[in-house]
């Protein structure tokens, strides 16, 4: 009878402590527990430790409150009949005061949230160019948010946030994209170096003329030099040595300067061959070919003046023609004049020849 007895408080002792170990539960943070009695739904369990009565109250299941990420990829065409993949990640957690309707009124809350994307991607990329895809990001991932927010709510679940994280068009697509950017890029290149082309020609060309300008005028000065010194030459010849002619004197600085000439022709290393009459008669004949062309050039000038004057008070018509032609072995001037430069007309044709 006593063995009865301890098998009995054994039973009980077990049961007890079965009773008391079992009413008690945990639930862990950011967690919380949904109890109910016989089925029906009777409270929400929060963090920490939980009592329970014990053969009627059971833990029907745990909701997580912390953020969950469902990524999800969209097909669709754009509005130039482009093809696209888009990455979608939505970011959502249950609301705390809202268990019950996340737990009871969604059977699988993953597929129902890629439906709603699905219906708010259809309704905008459709309407877009590929282009206008690309630039649009933001806005579609605004608009999946809102839409969401609108129609999760009711389900105890809020969307924290959208991510459109790539835009991904047909591989053959995103080739020729590349390729009409890289012709764009080298149209603009091509430009850019016909311009700098352009202003290299144009700075050259405005070089050269500043450098002519600039060896035209010193050229200019070289010569007024030239003439200046010779005067000056003329001028102390003619006070040094007395009864010597200008003739004579420009002979002397002919032949100074012929011989000067020789001196630098063959001084110069890239010098031609020149085959020149170097003898005392042949320099006197260039120096006073030179001499003779000059003063026959000057008296041209002057019987031009004189010779062929402007009419003036008469209707008669006049034409007349005046030539100087130098050569080395002879200086020929040829004059003629109209009725109008005379009283009968003349022509003469003066020569002077070695």
């Amino acid at each position: 009878m006593a063995q009865v007895y301890l098998i009995l408080l054994a039973i009980l002792t077990f049961m007890g402590l079965y009773v008391i170990f079992g009413s008690f539960f945990t639930v862990n943070t950011a967690e919380v527990a949904v109890i109910t009695r016989f089925g029906k739904f009777l409270r929400i369990a929060d963090a920490g430790l939980n009592w329970k009565s014990p053969f009627f109250d059971t833990v029907a299941g745990r909701v997580s409150l912390r953020v969950i990420q469902i990524t999800l990829t969209m097909e669709t065409k754009t509005k130039d009949n482009v093809f696209v993949t888009i990455p979608i990640s939505v970011q959502n957690r249950v609301r705390p005061e809202k268990v019950f309707d996340a737990y009871y009124k969604l059977a699988d809350p993953v597929a129902q949230i890629k439906s709603y994307v699905e219906q708010v991607i259809l309704g905008h990329v459709p309407g877009m160019t590929l282009d206008e895809v690309f630039a649009s990001q933001s806005s579609i991932a605004a608009a999946v948010k809102q839409e969401l927010d609108a129609d999760m709510a009711g389900f105890g679940y809020e969307i924290v946030n959208v991510l459109v994280t790539d835009i991904v068009p047909d591989a053959k697509v995103k080739s020729a994209m590349n390729d009409i950017n890289a012709a764009q890029r080298e149209q603009v290149a091509a430009n850019a170096r016909g311009e700098a082309e352009k202003i290299l020609v144009v700075k050259k060309a405005e070089a050269q003329a500043e450098s002519t300008a600039l060896q035209g005028q010193g050229i200019a000065n070289q010569r007024k030099a030239i003439i200046e010194g010779l005067q000056v030459s003329i001028e102390q010849f003619q006070k040094v040595v007395e009864g010597a002619s200008a003739k004579e004197v420009m002979q002397l600085v002919m032949v100074t300067q012929y011989f000067d000439t020789l001196k630098s022709i063959g001084e110069s290393d890239r010098t031609n061959t020149l085959f020149l009459t170097h003898s005392p008669a042949g320099v006197r004949e260039v120096s006073d070919q030179i001499l003779q062309s000059m003063l026959v050039a000057e008296k041209a000038n002057t019987y031009n003046s004189r010779a062929c004057p402007a009419s003036k008070g008469t209707n008669r018509t006049a034409s007349s023609s005046c030539s100087v032609t130098p050569s080395l072995p002879a200086v020929s001037l040829t004059m003629c004049c109209a009725p109008s430069c005379g009283p009968r007309g003349s022509s003469m044709i003066p020569s002077t020849a070695n």
